[in-house]
């Protein structure tokens, strides 16, 4: 399962298999079923985890009790509650499988280890951090000025698989409207 992670890197950086050695011990992988937690409201975030094959997805409950999905990540991605993984505090968010999901996770107390033995691990993930920020400033802009429908339309031209594979709710509460406004918007086509 590691050497989707391993290609992974080296679209950015080049780790060689004597790097990858190094960096194994440091990694735990696992398959999540459906719905469930890898983190919970409350909790403190432990890892970071990369989706090898699935998808998870990054919530919280608002104040009228809605879940209020802020991130996908499918294959390939990266995701975590970062303020709770880096200043081990408790989270405000959950991170849930939306499907089967197979992970590769780094836990926190492997950072400074992994950075000590790998300092170009930090070039990588310096880069994954820009993409994740460049996408949530376009996902906000979308949000302010896009109307719902136009948000919706943007998305399924950009990901087309992915909207067929998440469950309505999941999907209508990232593009900040409700399930039964998607379904009308479905409906016309």
């Amino acid at each position: 399962m590691y050497t989707a992670l391993y290609n992974h890197i080296n679209r950015f950086i080049d780790l060689s298999i004597d790097e990858q050695e190094i960096l194994a011990p440091m990694l735990k992988s696992f398959t999540v079923k459906k719905k469930t937690f890898l983190l919970t409201e409350g909790q403190t975030c432990r890892a970071n985890y990369f989706v090898a094959k699935g998808c998870l997805r990054l919530y919280f409950i608002d104040i009228k009790g809605a879940e209020q999905t802020t991130q996908f990540a499918i294959e390939n991605w990266w995701i975590t509650d970062l303020t709770s993984f880096l200043f081990q505090k408790p989270s405000e968010f959950y991170v849930q499988a939306a499907e089967l999901t197979d992970v590769i996770a780094i836990e926190h107390h492997h950072y400074d280890e992994l950075f000590n033995k790998l300092p170009k691990l930090e070039r990588y993930f310096r880069l994954i951090l820009q993409k994740n920020h460049q996408a949530s400033q376009m996902r906000i802009r979308y949000l302010y000025s896009q109307t719902a429908e136009e948000r919706y339309r943007h998305f399924n031209n950009l990901f087309p698989d992915f909207v067929q594979r998440v469950p309505q709710y999941m999907l209508a509460s990232y593009l900040g409207f409700t399930p039964e406004f998607l379904s009308k918007i479905r409906a016309k086509r």
